[in-house]
């Protein structure tokens, strides 16, 4: 069984011996040339690592030339007979691969060449092997070209045996990378082959995701390959570019052959992949598309089905004209809608089969089924709409006969009997009369008999009021005669009064008053619900909800354009009646020292912010007067501008601070009064904090009420971009209250995030002790994570008022964050996290107040961390190695003026052993232990035993440690002629502690 082949890689120390090696030059028939260059060592070779070079050099090159046989060329110019008969019995009996002669540069002492050249006769055949014995480079080139040898052998072939290893190594790698890259996409297809389709629509979509998702990934690998051997092919040609007259060797030649037919399979491995999945993807968008449809149709089809049964329902007219006119005029467009989508959706189908879909025979049917069904609710349709036409026809006839009516006994009614008595009155209501008589012949009804006749299909019983309006009508007709009798005698000469008559009561109607007549209505529809009418009313309800939602909407536009009037207004005040005056010489004597040139730091940046609001914020806002949910881009548009407030927040404290120095000045109470405020320059200057922070409750209540509208998206991002702008401003206020760092805080990138922490710090040897006591009480820190730093600080009492009542944090110590890992989940509780660097040397243990918040920060470190990964991957050459060696130190100390102190308490006892001290001093002689690089403030985790809740080493920074012997747990190099270096494990004997902390 022939032996599996090997690679560079696997034997590249063997390699780096150079024993024996390829340079690439032919002979003269084609035989590749294998040298063995001086190697003393080489009798001492094993046989198994000789084997290996031999097996792995005879086959790089081609099988073609390898036919050939090789010439081995061995110089052992320098060496002895001996060596050199060795070395060729060696050869003879290991060499795998043919040999068509071996070329030997035997030794150039005169006593080795004289002895090689007696010796070799007699024992040459034992070498069982062509051997030519040379004694010089001139002999061999009668053998080898010069231009196939090595400068070494008097040759002009240029060779560098580390680039041959890296270029061998680097065609081996990529061939197994396209080989395996070939089989993977080999096993995708077959998966994607034998993958059966889902029957219904999500898992389509989801299977369709995650074929797409491991597409993608195959094509990043696909990619990387074809990458990787671009620049295999590069640095191939690389000599090319350099030199154009360079003549490339055998081997380089194969190898270039090797790259460019490798990039070929490549090629063409993702031709047919790409092809094989627009295929699939192509099916599996046919079958999502069928799932939609059959889900669809499902849909439509009982809608159908529910129109069909509602149509057969509604055989008989009721009493409602209202809900008759209503029912016309939407029941035929409801029932369209569900039509016109039936119709929709076979249009869809037959598009599909056009576009050649695989499952034509499942969705031709259904098509065919939806146009019958549509079909017959159509025809349906037509007759019951014809239905209610005739229905409404007669109740418009029948309403009008009623409303003359109505109209006439109200008339009659209303005819005041004063009028009536003269003569003239008489001959007036005479004419009003016979004016309404005469519009009769328009509004009533003419023939019962002749009505029911044309109306017999749609008179249901309860339609046969028909009879009571013709009743009716007669009944007014002949009140009018009457009365029309009546003042005709009235109209005539009179000899005495007469009192006209009234109508009957029983005729009498309660629309004798206009203030409270009732229109009566005789009103048709169907005896069968109908769902559209209360669709109708929701409709109804709906345009008055939008209408009340648009009134909303106006009113915080108002209110936000109103106030940003107000604010430009009262900025402007301030710059003129406080800032100007400042400069004015009449004001000058009331300005107190204190004051003089400070301007720019009571007011900031104030008149930026009022030039940006007056000029360009202000007019893009009124620009959006009459569609208000479209503001938030204006907001979107300027959001970088916005960012001026955080500026002026982080001078806020400054200003604050030189107010209350200044605020009872005769200056500022001069000018209050100029202006007639009631209230001092501090509530002036606090407007933009406000205004930044009105501006998020604005885009809330105008989001509240833009829900669905065209601009809430972007009155939502806007929304956001405030909140983000406010989490900057406040961030920022508290990075600015750190004191203590040495370095730049700008140079550590954004701020992410910050927040107040419980923190333990353990150890990873010698530290056993600490970290039990580190148990118990944690330190208090307050964590800012930068991108590229995490920093830990204390955070200090609050003093003052107002922006001075800020709280200050002192600087304890900062974590690079390139350097650091850190651990999701710690010590069983939900709150805690840990964040380590040096190989888990010192781990922080992070207690957050609540698990959101622990949440949070693990993502955001994350997040950073996956983009220092990603950093890596688009620069191969910086690997996690190489960055570690890059990294700055991932603790920074407190301060440099104490750096002797510090670097002493570098050594000072995490474990300590303690052997002469008193018992007294055995439990205070913790204070100093060192678990970070101040000693004297980082060590928050002890606890004494007399105070073991409460007490605190910051509160005893001034207790010395105790005399006696104690173990060094870390190394310190001395910095000076006067210190003195330790190792990690000596022991010391401390003989005092002074003043400053020293040792």
């Amino acid at each position: 069984r022939e032996d599996p082949p090997l690679f560079a890689a696997e034997i590249g120390s063997e390699l780096q011996k150079q024993f024996a090696i390829l340079p690439g030059g032919r002979g003269m028939n084609g035989s590749p040339v294998m040298v063995f260059p001086e190697f003393p060592a080489f009798s001492e070779l094993e046989e198994e690592e000789m084997q290996k070079v031999f097996s792995y050099l005879t086959r790089v090159p081609s099988v073609a030339a390898s036919g050939e046989g090789f010439i081995l060329v061995i110089d052992r110019r320098l060496d002895r007979w001996a060596a050199v008969r060795a070395t060729l019995l060696r050869i003879a009996g290991s060499f795998p691969g043919n040999l068509h002669l071996v070329l030997v540069l035997r030794p150039n002492t005169l006593f080795q060449r004289t002895l090689s050249d007696f010796l070799f006769k007699f024992n040459k055949d034992e070498f069982k092997m062509k051997v030519v014995m040379l004694s010089s480079v001139t002999e061999l080139h009668a053998y080898i070209d010069p231009g196939q040898l090595t400068t070494e052998f008097g040759g002009t072939q240029e060779y560098c045996h580390e680039s041959w290893i890296s270029h061998r190594t680097a065609i081996e790698a990529f061939a197994l990378m396209v080989k395996t890259t070939a089989q993977t996409l080999q096993a995708f297809g077959t998966e994607l082959a034998e993958t059966e389709l889902p029957n219904d629509a999500e898992a389509t979509t989801n299977l369709l995701h995650t074929h797409t998702l491991k597409k993608d990934t195959m094509k990043e690998d696909l990619q990387v390959a074809l990458s990787q051997g671009g620049r295999l092919l590069e640095c191939i040609n690389e000599p090319l570019q350099t030199e154009p007259e360079y003549s490339m060797t055998y081997d380089e030649l194969e190898n270039l052959a090797t790259v460019q037919r490798l990039l070929g399979q490549l090629d063409e491995t993702e031709t047919a992949f790409d092809d094989f999945w627009e295929r699939h993807r192509t099916k599996l968008e046919q079958c999502l598309q069928l799932r939609h449809f059959e889900q669809h149709f499902r849909e439509v089809r009982g809608q159908l089905d529910a129109t069909s049964e509602r149509l057969s329902g509604f055989s008989e007219v009721s009493y409602s004209l209202f809900i008759l006119i209503l029912r016309t005029n939407t029941f035929t467009v409801f029932e369209q809608d569900i039509l016109d989508c039936a119709l929709s959706l076979a249009s869809e189908g037959d598009l599909l089969i056009e576009n050649s879909h695989y499952a034509e025979d499942s969705i031709r049917p259904k098509c065919s089924e939806l146009r019958g069904v549509c079909e017959e609710i159509g025809s349906t349709l037509r007759s019951k709409k014809n239905l209610l036409l005739r229905a409404m026809e007669l109740h418009q006839a029948l309403e009008k006969a009623s409303r003359w009516c109505e109209e006439g006994i109200f008339l009659l009614a209303s005819q005041p009997v004063d009028r009536c008595q003269s003569q003239d009155g008489a001959e007036a209501a005479l004419q009003e009369l016979e004016r309404y008589l005469d519009t009769a012949a328009l509004h009533t009804l003419a023939d019962c008999s002749a009505i029911c006749c044309q109306y017999e299909q749609v008179l249901t019983p309860q339609l046969r009021v028909s009879r009571k309006v013709f009743q009716k009508q007669t009944s007014v007709q002949e009140m009018f005669e009457k009365r029309r009798i009546s003042l005709k005698k009235l109209a005539a000469k009179q000899t005495r009064p007469v009192q006209p008559v009234a109508p009957r009561p029983e005729v009498k109607s309660p629309l004798s008053s206009p203030k409270k007549r009732e229109k009566i209505l005789l009103i048709v529809c169907f005896q069968a619900e109908s769902p559209v009418v209360n669709g109708g009313t929701r409709h109804a309800s709906l345009s008055e909800e939008e209408e009340n939602l648009a009134v909303l909407r106006r009113h915080v536009m108002n209110e936000l354009l109103e106030t940003e009037r107000a604010y430009v207004e009262e900025l402007l005040c301030v710059l003129e009646g406080y800032a100007a005056e400042m400069d004015n010489p009449a004001m000058a004597p009331l300005i107190p020292n204190t004051l003089l040139s400070k301007k720019d730091v009571l007011f900031g940046n104030m008149s930026e912010i009022h030039q940006f609001h007056k000029r360009t914020f202000l007019k893009e806002l009124e620009a959006y007067t009459d569609c208000p949910e479209l503001v938030g881009r204006c907001f979107l548009e300027r959001m970088k501008d916005l960012q001026i407030y955080e500026a002026y927040c982080q001078n806020k404290p400054r200003s604050e601070s030189l107010w209350r120095q200044c605020s009872d000045c005769a200056f500022f109470q001069e000018c209050q009064k100029k202006l007639e405020h009631k209230l001092g320059l501090d509530s002036y200057l606090l407007k933009p904090v406000q205004r930044i922070t009105k501006y998020q409750l604005l885009l809330k209540e105008m989001l509240k009420y833009s829900k669905g509208c065209d601009g809430s998206d972007h009155l939502q991002e806007a929304l956001s971009s405030i909140l983000g702008i406010l989490k900057a401003v406040n961030d920022s206020m508290h990075l600015i209250a750190i004191t203590g760092y040495e370095g730049n805080l700008s140079e550590l990138g954004r701020l992410l995030m910050q927040g107040s922490f419980s923190v333990w710090t353990e150890h990873k040897k010698g530290h056993a002790k600490v970290k039990d006591l580190a148990r118990f009480k944690p330190m208090q820190r307050h964590l800012f994570l930068h991108q590229k730093a995490l920093l830990f600080c204390k955070r200090r009492e609050e003093n003052g008022e107002g922006y001075e009542k800020a709280p200050s944090y002192s600087f304890k110590h900062s974590l690079s964050m390139s350097a650091v890992g850190f651990t999701e989940n710690a010590k069983g509780d939900n709150k805690k996290f840990e964040i380590w660097c040096n190989s888990r040397d010192e781990v922080f243990i992070v207690q957050a107040p609540t698990p959101e918040i622990k949440t949070t920060w693990v993502n955001e470190i994350r997040k950073v961390l996956t983009q220092q990964l990603k950093a890596c991957r688009v620069h191969p050459y910086l690997n996690s190695n190489n960055l570690l060696l890059l990294l700055f130190s991932p603790f920074r100390s407190n301060g440099q003026k104490n750096q002797k102190k510090q670097e002493e308490k570098k050594a000072e006892p995490s474990t300590i052993s303690e052997v002469n001290s008193s018992p007294k001093h055995r439990g205070k002689s913790w204070n100093k232990a060192s678990l970070s690089v101040d000693a004297s403030e980082e060590n928050d985790g002890y606890s004494s035993s007399e105070d073991p809740i409460t007490s605190e080493p910051e509160d005893d920074v001034g207790k010395k440690l105790a005399p006696g012997k104690y173990t060094v747990v870390a190394d310190c190099e001395k910095a000076g002629p006067q210190e003195l270096s330790v190792k990690s494990g000596d022991m010391v004997q401390l003989i005092r502690e002074g003043e400053e902390g020293q040792w």
